[in-house]
């Protein structure tokens, strides 16, 4: 295994890419008790269209979040209750760009270990289970719709993409997901549920060896094919300026999204997500003069916040809350993102919030799921995610005020409202 030693962080990894094209990353933790292990595909909710056996596929929205609730079921039983019974803590989540498997235990982690790397590698499924899911799934679908939050959020997405698959949900929808069969998620399992699509992350007091014997023992001996994806040609321009909804809030709420240049791989997919949480600080943060600003004029309260956000082949800006003037907080922004641009960035407030930013990496290490979460999305987008004190030195205000000028612009933004029936 090749050993890594980042001596700003004081932290090691131990990598080894097996014949299969797995990539096991261990991070040692000597003398701690827990142990975390994250078994993650490059298979997430945006990936609806592929090319298999030269063929491109159309798969209904949904699917892969879908296959991830029926990963756990085995010939057995529940792979969920095994895992339980050895006192483990498992679970999974599925993102736009990926679906992860996960527990932490204290003791029989490698019993546990062989368990995941089993029920995650060998699908089952019926027909009737997997209809029986439909429903389960269906009533989550309703429930998330009924939710203000999610409709602002999906319907900001609407407005700034016109053919990305981020404009969908990634439960999908109820009439979606009524597509799904067992023969469909054997399909999407047997295309991305492969060894070199996938990373097995642990972190805790382990040896390394032993946990690359355990997953070459386990795991297939093929590692798949690489699978084209689709995920669309955005324009530079939003697919709507704004939207508007009537539900049952008690004060208005809304979101004003910017459409921002993706990265490609590499370390300028890290440096540009470095870049856009600074200046999403320096733009938006509850120390930043808009915010005091607008705060103290009555236009926003404490719920006022925002994010910088990429997926496959875009980014975004996005920022919102309660309001009942979001139009006039809307073009706020936009002059206050003008006028840093213009006057150019306090340098003190710039080296506080980049400090913050650092502080917030560094804290990020102090917690297993943090540490196995960044190393895989460095490893599915080409990037190592421990270099980040290199990358925070590689950056400048002029790089910050740059992202500003080119990003958070009238025709890049769109207005995402959630307002309550008039009396």
């Amino acid at each position: 295994m090749k050993q890594s030693f980042y001596k700003r962080i004081g932290e090691s990894v131990y990598r080894e890419t097996l014949p299969n094209g797995l990539q096991v990353c261990v991070v040692p933790k000597p003398g701690y008790a827990k142990k975390y292990a994250f078994f993650a595909t490059r298979y997430g909710g945006m990936d609806t269209r592929f090319c298999l056996n030269g063929k491109w596929l159309d798969t209904p929205a949904g699917i892969a979040h879908y296959l991830e609730h029926k990963m756990f079921d085995t010939k057995e039983g529940n792979a969920l209750q095994e895992l339980a019974k050895n006192g483990a803590e498992p679970n999974a989540f599925t993102s736009n760009a990926m679906t992860g498997y996960y527990f932490d235990s204290t003791d029989h982690f490698e019993e546990n270990l062989e368990i995941l790397l089993s029920f995650v590698s060998i699908p089952y499924f019926t027909e009737e289970s997997v209809a029986k899911e439909q429903g389960i799934i269906g009533q989550e679908i309703r429930m998330i719709e009924d939710n203000p939050d999610w409709q602002i959020y999906t319907r900001m997405l609407e407005c700034l993409y016109s053919s990305s698959p981020a404009r969908t949900s990634i439960a999908g929808t109820v009439e979606s997901i009524s597509h799904i069969t067992a023969e469909t998620l054997y399909d999407c399992h047997k295309a991305f549920y492969t060894p070199s699509n996938m990373i097995l992350t642990v972190v805790g007091d382990v040896d390394p060896v032993h946990v690359v014997d355990l997953a070459r023992r386990i795991l297939p001996r093929e590692g798949g094919p690489v699978i084209p994806r689709d995920y669309g040609e955005e324009p530079e321009t939003v697919a709507q300026a704004e939207t508007s909804r009537t539900m049952e809030v008690s004060c208005p709420q809304f979101l004003a999204g910017f459409k921002c240049r993706p990265a490609g791989d590499g370390e300028d997919y890290m440096r540009l997500a470095v870049i856009g949480d600074i200046a999403c600080d320096i733009l938006l943060g509850d120390s930043s003069p808009l915010y005091l600003r607008l705060y103290d004029q009555g236009l926003i309260n404490t719920s006022f916040g925002g994010s910088f956000e990429m997926m496959p082949g875009i980014a975004y800006l996005y920022a919102g809350g309660d309001s009942k003037d979001a139009r006039t907080v809307a073009a706020e922004i936009q002059k206050e993102a003008d006028r840093l641009v213009r006057e150019g960035i306090d340098e003190a407030f710039y080296q506080q919030v980049t400090r913050a930013a650092f502080g917030s990496n560094l804290r990020g290490l102090n917690s297993f799921e943090n540490i196995a979460v960044s190393l895989t999305e460095g490893y599915f987008h080409g990037y190592d995610p421990f270099r980040f004190p290199e990358v925070f030195d590689s950056i400048t205000k002029e790089d910050v005020t740059a992202f500003l000028r080119d990003n958070i612009r009238a025709e890049r933004m769109v207005l995402s409202e959630i307002v309550p029936p008039q009396a």
